[in-house]
């Protein structure tokens, strides 16, 4: 049978189409392909940028916008010729082995290291000899992906600890008011809208080192005077040898919070006329200078009469006697006459 030229046109067409179809099939994969390897370097990155952002990274924002940037150029490749592709491959290869001889290592930011790490796995081993990184750190850059997408925020279990202003209020409270128990302070608290139970009241005191209301509340003779040391006297006799072997008494009033001497005078025959005396020539001199005191210790000596008292007592000044036998109780005067015995004794 011959063969016509309508044949000819006919088996002409047929092939022309096949080889259509395949190319349109051939493209058609690329395009598959492509949007396979961005839509996986996309969730990746994503992820990533998700976990970094709720770990608080500096760089999230970035991972979240460079992913849309991939895809477009990726989309791009498509319309391209194969042979604008090839030739633009090569003269990235010679620019990037350029790049290798000049400079050192390159630093890779995070995206760069999540885009490269994600399209390693779509690419078959043989070629990895393209990235300018070893296999090697292609593998723990996806192992670090792969841990951050699965990795959660770590949380210590219990409950979260107390803030700190409202442990120093706590503390505040505590020490202001020292009848107060836990169950009134959490009460206190309570009614400034701060939800704290008793029990974590106790932990932050016991933490702290303040003890309970019923101890909280002693004060013992030392804290005592250490509180009221600026407005606190303290006088006592000590004597002095002559070298006529005759005695002197020397009275002396000495402030707490200065350890300074404020009036001293001696004489041979201390009598209550002659100690009321001096009592108002300190208090005149006070008076000249302005300086007011509330509290004056002294020893249950004789010598101080109700008539010492009483001058201190007509200023607004509160006298305390010491218990019997009780030097540690003016323990200011008594180490005063300690340094003046010790200092004589060196001269």
């Amino acid at each position: 049978m011959a063969v016509t030229a309508w044949d000819e046109v006919r088996r002409t067409y047929q092939s022309f189409t096949r080889a259509r179809e395949y190319q349109k099939w051939v493209e058609g994969r690329k395009f598959r392909l492509l949007l396979q390897v961005g839509r996986d370097c996309t969730l990746a990155v994503i992820s990533l940028g998700l976990r970094c952002r709720a770990g608080g990274h500096a760089w999230s924002g970035r991972l979240s916008i460079s992913p849309s940037r991939k895809v477009l150029a990726l989309i791009v490749l498509i319309g391209r010729s194969d042979r604008s592709k090839e030739l633009e491959i090569l003269v990235l290869r010679h620019e990037l082995a350029l790049l290798r001889r000049r400079s050192g290592r390159p630093g890779f930011e995070p995206a760069d290291r999540a885009l490269l790490a994600a399209l390693s796995r779509a690419l078959p081993r043989r070629v990895w000899a393209a990235f300018s990184v070893r296999p090697e750190t292609l593998l723990r850059w996806h192992r670090q992906l792969v841990a951050r997408r699965w990795t959660y925020p770590h949380r210590k279990p219990g409950r979260p600890p107390l803030a700190r202003p409202r442990r120093e209020l706590i503390l505040q409270l505590a020490r202001e008011n020292p009848h107060w128990g836990y169950q009134r302070i959490a009460g206190e608290l309570k009614r400034l809208g701060l939800a704290v139970s008793p029990t974590t009241v106790r932990k932050v005191l016991s933490f702290a080192g303040v003890p309970p209301a019923p101890e909280r509340a002693r004060q013992s003779w030392r804290s005592f005077l250490r509180q009221q040391a600026a407005s606190t006297l303290a006088c006592d006799f000590f004597t002095v040898e002559t070298l006529a072997l005759q005695r002197i008494y020397v009275l002396f009033f000495i402030s707490l919070a200065t350890r300074r001497l404020e009036f001293i005078a001696c004489t041979p025959n201390p009598d209550g006329a002659w100690v009321t005396q001096q009592a108002r020539n300190l208090v005149m001199q006070l008076g000249e200078q302005e300086r007011r005191f509330e509290l004056l210790i002294h020893d249950r000596d004789t010598k101080f009469s109700r008539t010492f008292d009483e001058v201190f007592r007509s200023e607004g000044i509160e006298v305390i006697r010491t218990p019997v036998r009780a030097p540690n109780a003016n323990a200011f005067a008594e180490r005063w006459v300690r340094t003046a015995a010790a200092t004589a004794s060196i001269a």
